[in-house]
């Protein structure tokens, strides 16, 4: 059959019909569109007071807690250059430690605002939350096992900022590692060594913490001198140079009490040891011992009184120096002492 017979035989549309059809569906629309246009603007106008509220809401805190942390600031550059800021605040830690915090709270509330929001959008579209509370519930479980390292950081790190374990500037021993504090974040302390080297430790690594910046120090010297000097003009000696060293600058700021002399620490046949103690400002024992330790040594000399340095003393003349290393023999010097106290050994008998 032809494409022309079949167009003949189709029949022709009608007018009247296509026009009613398409009146009758608009009106259907308009209908449903009328039903539900006060639905749509009661779920739109909760969706933008949802959202509003919520950004007003983290502007506003994250505002209050920058007033709060720049508050924190003020009052630690208030008090520095002064007696009080040298001994007890240090503006580098209280910034740090200050700004960290005001980060973790931040985040936290931009989290809890943002998130509940999102939540009440969600269900504000009739959208069921229980299959995405429990799959969020699950990624975390698995985020959490597969990130612990990282998690145990970043919460050792947040109590010991809270805590104030440990600040910019302190002497501390980490275990792991040991030196002056120069950073304090989340998860990384950064530790400056003796040697200079630049320790980078694991806030989640870190068992114990020996802080030696905090409260006060000691430091203690050990005076060695013969056990035949008088033990009085010692005593008198080193109170004197201690006096002395108290009343000059900076040592009378560093010193926090008197310097005390506990006694006698040890007493050997060639040496006795004198304990000296004194409590110092933090982080200052070492220096203030070299000082000490200078003092009482010229103040001793002053007084001819020699220290002991423990070094060995020489032999005597005419001994053998081989006399405490190595037992006689049949090589050695026939006039030495070992010879002449040994007794000779029999020759063997050649007689049967």
């Amino acid at each position: 059959m032809s494409l022309s017979a079949l167009l003949a035989a189709a029949p022709s549309p009608e007018p009247g019909g296509s026009l009613d059809e398409a009146a009758k569906q608009a009106g259907n629309a308009a209908g449903w569109v009328e039903e539900n246009w006060s639905t749509w603007l009661n779920t739109g106008l909760r969706i933008v007071l949802i959202a509003a509220i919520a950004l007003f809401l983290r502007i506003a805190v994250r505002r209050a807690l920058t007033k709060l942390i720049e508050r924190m600031n003020r009052s630690a550059q208030a008090v520095e250059g002064t007696a009080l800021g040298g001994l007890l605040v240090n503006a580098e830690r209280r910034r740090q430690r200050s700004e960290a915090i005001g980060s973790v709270l931040r985040s936290v509330a931009s989290f809890l605002i943002l998130g509940t929001a999102a939540l009440m959008i969600l269900g504000a579209f009739q959208i069921n939350l229980a299959p995405l509370l429990a799959s969020a519930g699950v990624a975390g479980v698995a985020l959490g096992f597969g990130a612990r390292n990282l998690v145990t950081d970043f919460l050792s790190g947040v109590f010991m900022i809270l805590e104030d374990q440990y600040g910019v500037g302190d002497q501390i021993d980490a275990g792991v590692a040991s030196g002056e504090v120069i950073e304090v974040g989340l998860r990384v302390t950064k530790l400056r060594g003796e040697n200079g080297a630049i320790w980078y430790v694991r806030n989640g690594e870190v068992k114990r913490i020996g802080n030696l910046s905090q409260g006060w120090s000691t430091a203690g010297v050990d005076v060695q001198v013969r056990p035949t000097e008088d033990l009085e003009k010692i005593r008198a000696v080193i109170t004197e140079a201690a006096q002395e060293m108290a009343k000059e600058d900076p040592w009378t700021e560093r010193l926090w009490g008197p310097v005390e002399i506990l006694g006698l620490d040890t007493v050997l046949l060639e040496s006795m040891t004198v304990r000296v103690s004194a409590k110092t400002m933090p982080g200052q024992a070492v220096g203030v011992e070299r000082e000490l330790r200078w003092r009482i040594k010229t103040a001793l000399d002053a007084a001819g009184i020699s220290m002991v340095t423990g070094a060995p003393e020489e032999a005597t003349e005419g001994a053998d120096p081989t006399a405490g290393v190595a037992a006689p023999s049949a090589y050695a010097s026939a006039t030495s002492p070992q010879s002449l106290a040994t007794t000779p050994i029999p020759p063997p008998s050649t007689t049967k």
